[in-house]
């Protein structure tokens, strides 16, 4: 039995080092393979019962293997896209001088797409599958903006498509909203392992990013979901439960501001659904915005 104990005692701390800090579930899930949500029921405890140790899976049967990477053959290349993902595609990257950033000289969205995915200044990158760009349309007048990519997120290339993605739809249905007439994407567009919140270093690496994605689309108005969205582009120092529902500006480059709304993050929402009707007032807020104009 100690012998079990220790070896369990390993896995955690691989998992800690990970940055793997808070379950979930209770039912273990392989988020490289798609499934349907795993849809829990919690009974009330009637004894305490000893744990049965002749079905506990042992550590001999369990293989922690991470997803081999499919090596590349074919050299860099931009990415061309549907007419929908950029509002005047370039196939040509952006003049990047030494020592500037490279989100810096990109004048399109394909350019800005072309110049994160072939970034190499954040660890992240390493790690990371795809780099999550943006999704919808990017004509539209609402643009979300969250944290970083999940594990979904990560695998398919697409921010929000994981049950947080599916609760951001319901979300904006409620109001009439759908992904095609907003656009989305992300503080951070690789995924940190595990799972952990970004590090300041790489917040600080992917702001020019994202603000040079905001001024490309010009939206009329900014979601911000979740603390770290909001910290990161308001400069608030206030907690997100004070400031969501407010409509707030942001403050472009150039001096020119947009509208912007704080929001709780769908993740939020799904480990407090408690909180659920705070949301619902920010999205008539935001109906009323948009009604208003």
């Amino acid at each position: 039995m100690t012998e079990t104990l220790h070896d369990y005692a390993q896995i955690l701390d691989w998992y800690r080092t990970c940055g793997v800090d808070a379950a979930l579930s209770d039912v273990p899930r392989d988020h490289y393979v798609a499934i349907a949500p795993v849809k829990l029921s919690f009974k009330p405890m009637t004894t305490q019962a000893a744990p049965h140790v002749e079905s506990v899976v042992t550590p001999q049967h369990i293989q922690i293997t991470p997803p081999a990477s499919q090596p590349s053959t074919q050299s860099v290349a931009p990415p061309v896209s549907p007419p929908s993902a950029a509002k005047a595609p370039q196939l040509t990257s952006p003049v990047i001088t030494a020592g500037d950033h490279p989100a810096i000289h990109c004048e399109t969205l394909e350019q800005l797409r072309y110049a994160m995915e072939n970034a190499t200044g954040c660890d992240l990158i390493k790690a990371a599958t795809h780099t999550v760009f943006a999704d919808g349309n990017p004509e539209a007048d609402i643009m979300l903006i969250g944290e970083a990519p999940g594990a979904d997120e990560d695998r398919l290339g697409q921010p929000f498509v994981g049950q947080s993605g599916q609760l951001l739809d319901t979300i904006l249905a409620t109001i009439g909203v759908d992904r095609s007439s907003i656009y989305i994407s992300n503080i951070i567009p690789w995924r940190p392992p595990g799972n952990r919140p970004p590090t300041t270093a790489e917040v600080a690496y992917c702001l020019p990013f994202i603000q040079r994605h905001i001024e490309l689309v010009q939206p009329k108005i900014l979601i911000l979901l979740g603390g770290v969205a909001v910290k990161t582009l308001l400069n608030r120092g206030d907690g997100i439960l004070k400031l969501r529902g407010q409509i707030l500006e942001y403050t472009m480059k150039n001096g020119s501001t947009i509208s912007a709304m704080p929001t709780l993050h769908p993740s939020y929402i799904m480990r407090s659904p408690s909180q659920k009707a705070l949301v619902w007032k920010d999205m008539l807020t935001l109906k009323g915005w948009l009604s208003g104009r």
